[in-house]
């Protein structure tokens, strides 16, 4: 509780007439009453603004938010007393997102409910708990400012953010793709799996024309193939403190969470099975998922995920992974690599490489690149220069090397895997490598 402007002015007055008993004693009589009547008055104030029915707060808002996303929560304040109140309103918002609309002063009318919207929006992934919503009532004559708590706990899950994907349709996906970016080589009819028989067209190959089906129709008759379904994407996913850099409004590890979702959307949508491993500080493991609905399973299994402190074992994961995953897979590995990494990263790929398709998908460092760019303006700026260059090649070469020996390698800066990925994974189905 604390006193309203009223208050303080009449605490003045009050002030002011006792300054001036000081001088004319006669108005001292008139200072003692008018502070017991005040005092009174306060106090009757008071003790109403305590004693009164409480407010009731119903909070309504989705279940999950889009990290970076606007959404609207709603918030109903319900007056059971008998007369109006002017209302200062602040919700207890989740520590892991900011708000736009609060506080908010509203009339809640007698015996009934005053709602109103304020937008929240994720800043970090993982679980977000509302608070007890506060309240700010003046009391009956406007003398005190009562605050109120009021519980109205729930929570709500931040989960990376699928909106540019969720948004994809069965029918309109090869059109999507490309609007994002995506090229697909077109090669009608051909595949690894039968789908139909139909007829020749102009284009087609040779050795997809049926001749039997020919002879018999007295028409050529071609067999058209689909790349083959029913294949598993498994995604090794780095936890540990190399992803922890920051791109933009996002950190490397928020880039990768979102290229997975991407390609597991396109791969589900591709009639394959998805599955999830993790290293470097986090051991979780998500079986193979197949179907429509499985992006829920996907977005609950990732979005909670955070980056450790722990430098990444990439032996123990791939003999992790070989222990669980027996049938033949496209394993996507996202990390940051590094050039020190060579003689543990280099026999974890052989080991996943003789029995799986391999993808070493590595963040490249934008702040390496930017000190490329810069121009040379002293000693110190050339040694940075040097450094970055230095770096740079150690890391293509490396790359070059995990080439050599079968796995496909994607060195791609964080905003540009999402992408990168998907098109080399369409690329795969193409060529039926897997």
């Amino acid at each position: 509780m604390k006193p309203r402007g009223s208050t303080l002015a009449l605490a003045g007055l009050w002030a002011a007439l006792g300054l001036a008993a000081a001088f004319w004693p006669v108005l001292v009589p008139a200072w003692s009453w008018g502070g017991a009547v005040a005092g009174l008055v306060l106090l009757v104030d008071a003790v109403l603004g305590v004693r009164r029915a409480p407010l009731r707060v119903e909070r309504v808002h989705a279940h999950s938010l889009a990290l970076g996303a606007w959404t609207a929560v709603r918030v109903r304040v319900l007056n059971e007393g008998g007369s109006d109140e002017n209302v200062l309103v602040f919700d207890g918002y989740p520590e892991r997102t900011e708000f736009e609309g609060l506080p908010r002063a509203v009339l809640a009318p007698a015996g009934k409910g005053v709602e109103f919207e304020y937008r929240l929006r994720g800043l970090r992934r993982g679980e977000g708990k509302f608070r007890p919503c506060e309240l700010l009532r003046s009391s009956p004559l406007r003398l005190w400012d009562v605050r109120e708590r009021v519980s109205c706990e729930s929570s709500v899950r931040i989960y990376p953010n699928f909106t540019s994907v969720a948004g994809f349709t069965l029918h309109a996906l090869e059109s999507r793709i490309q609007l994002m970016g995506i090229r697909r080589r077109q090669r009608r009819g051909e595949g690894l799996e039968f789908r139909q028989m139909r007829d020749y067209q102009a284009g087609d190959a040779l050795r997809q024309i049926d001749w039997k089906a020919t002879s018999r129709r007295q028409r050529t008759i071609s067999r058209e193939y689909q790349e083959e379904r029913d294949q598993q994407v498994l995604f090794l996913v780095d936890c540990s403190r190399r992803m922890r850099a920051v791109d933009g409004d996002l950190s490397h590890f928020d880039h990768c969470l979102n290229a997975l979702l991407l390609v597991a959307y396109v791969a589900l949508r591709q009639g394959d099975s998805v599955s999830l491993a993790t290293f470097g500080g986090v051991d979780r493991r998500l079986p193979p998922v197949k179907g429509r609905q499985s992006m829920t399973a996907l977005l609950n299994a990732v979005y909670d995920l955070e980056t450790t402190l722990e430098p990444p074992d990439y032996l123990e994961a791939a003999a992790r992974l070989k222990a669980f995953q027996r049938r033949r897979a496209l394993v996507i590995v996202i990390t940051n690599q590094r050039d020190e990494d060579e003689d543990e990263l280099g026999p974890a790929l052989e080991l996943l490489r003789r029995r799986h398709l391999v993808v070493l998908a590595s963040l490249r460092e934008m702040r390496v690149e930017a000190l490329l760019e810069r121009d040379v303006e002293s000693f110190e700026s050339a040694l940075a220069r040097a450094s970055a260059l230095d770096y740079v090649q150690a890391r293509q070469r490396a790359l070059e090397r995990h080439r050599g020996r079968g796995v496909i390698p994607l060195d791609v800066a964080p905003a540009d895997l999402q992408v990168a990925l998907a098109e080399q994974y369409l690329e795969i189905k193409r060529s039926g490598r897997l």
